[in-house]
């Protein structure tokens, strides 16, 4: 589980993040959604130690991470993994040797080893035999399923995501919605997915954090976020001629 205990994010004298409370519970989805500029992509560097909080704390498992050191945070950087926007692969390297980036930078095991891992996880997102593909000879699908393998591949206790599905199509984006929820219940890992795709908020929202103007505007899942009396909320998810659609 992580914990963010009321966070509070300048930038200059622009109040970023005000107040933020909230928990990601171990075994589940927790989505974070909100505008452009509201302030879920600053929360999620926050959780992760790339932007300092102002005030408050950060914990994982009760362990805080504000209050650690360099290298106390460097340790717990090999439990967690990251799914970058576009997924972040290297273009130089192959499938194989992306995969295996975190585990020759961060573990002792022998090259048999860290292969066994790589084959692994590029089968447990349904892509055996691309090790020696280049990163533009895979589509966009494929390459996100690469850099979740490669995500997974230290086999985390927390997995950050953020948009996972920009750029891909909604068919390929169920896909990857699946896979990452598939995961997350197989691994049990605390996964914290940041997003503005409502179809990804239905279909995999086991915990959804809105974030409006930089506070913590409404809590729920999916299965109460289209029943709310929350305007700015209401806004946000039936603002595209599909989702308003399910209010008729």
């Amino acid at each position: 589980m992580i914990e963010a205990r009321h966070i509070e994010k300048y930038f200059g004298e622009h109040h970023v993040l005000k107040d933020i409370s909230c928990r990601f519970e171990k075994g589940k989805a927790n989505l974070i959604i909100g505008q452009s500029g509201s302030g879920k992509t600053v929360l999620m560097k926050c959780l992760v130690g790339l932007f300092e909080v102002d005030q408050g704390k950060v914990t994982y498992n009760d362990r805080d991470f504000t209050q650690m050191n360099f290298e106390q945070r460097k340790t717990l950087r090999q439990e967690i993994g990251m799914l970058f926007q576009g997924g972040a692969l290297f273009d130089s390297l192959n499938v194989e040797q992306n995969v295996m980036f975190p585990l020759n930078m961060f573990t002792r095991q022998s090259h048999a080893e860290k292969l066994e891992r790589v084959n692994f996880v590029l089968n447990r997102v349904n892509l055996p035999g691309v090790n020696q593909l280049m990163p533009s000879e895979l589509s966009g699908g494929m390459r996100k399923r690469v850099a979740i393998a490669r995500a997974i591949a230290m086999n985390p206790q927390y997995l950050f995501c953020d948009e996972p599905n920009s750029g891909l199509d909604p068919q390929t984006s169920g896909v990857i919605d699946h896979l990452i929820l598939e995961i997350t219940r197989e691994y049990n890992i605390t996964t914290i997915v940041n997003t503005h795709d409502m179809n990804s908020v239905l279909s995999i929202g086991d915990s959804v954090n809105f974030i409006y103007n930089g506070s913590l505007w409404w809590q729920g899942d999916k299965e109460t976020i289209l029943n709310t009396d929350n305007p700015e909320l209401n806004e946000f998810v039936f603002g595209t001629e599909l989702t308003s659609r399910l209010k008729k």
